[in-house]
């Protein structure tokens, strides 16, 4: 299941642990980063790597909600509508901006595959709220028109990745 490239950084994430068991998170995100989400072969090589059983892996995944066993968009919304951030209005911020990304109230995956938005609880930035992270980054006291131009700054940069990227592919 490992790349070349990907088996070198996992034996550089293993030497900094003792006990190898203790680099689930990193070779989870490790595994996770190319196509953003695992299967069943990412699961089971993740473990064989640790050494660690299937379920305990799937136990890890289901803990935290960076880690994602179904596709997703190239960028994962993450908005907290937990009760502190739900009186400060995280709530509706949550049902607007998957209007305007032309999802349902629950959320989903864009049609162009570019976004996956969906509420969590608790991204600890409560008194910031409406907050969300977008793979790892975090965003705070967040406006509809803020949110609208990170959006749209998002999908020009994913436009000029796939952009270069066939532009190199057009060299070769």
């Amino acid at each position: 299941m490992w790349s070349e490239k990907e088996q070198q950084e996992l034996n550089q994430i293993l030497k900094q642990y003792p006990d190898k068991r203790s680099a689930i998170l990193p070779a989870l995100y490790l595994a996770q980063r190319e196509k953003n989400w695992l299967d069943d072969d990412d699961i089971a090589a993740v473990a064989e790597a640790l050494e660690v059983s299937v379920t305990h892996v799937h136990s890890i995944i289901g803990f935290y909600t960076l880690f994602r066993k179904q596709p997703a968009g190239k960028y994962v919304v993450q908005v907290c509508t937990d009760l502190p951030c739900a009186l400060r209005g995280a709530e509706d911020f949550y049902k607007r901006l998957c209007q305007r990304m032309g999802l349902g109230p629950e959320g989903g995956t864009t049609p162009d595959g570019l976004f996956t938005v969906e509420e969590v609880v608790c991204i600890a930035a409560c008194d910031k709220a409406p907050c969300l992270q977008i793979n790892l980054e975090y965003y705070e006291n967040l406006t509809d028109e803020q949110i609208d131009n990170i959006i749209a700054r998002l999908r020009k940069e994913a436009e000029g990745q796939s952009n270069s990227v066939t532009s190199s592919k057009v060299a070769e």
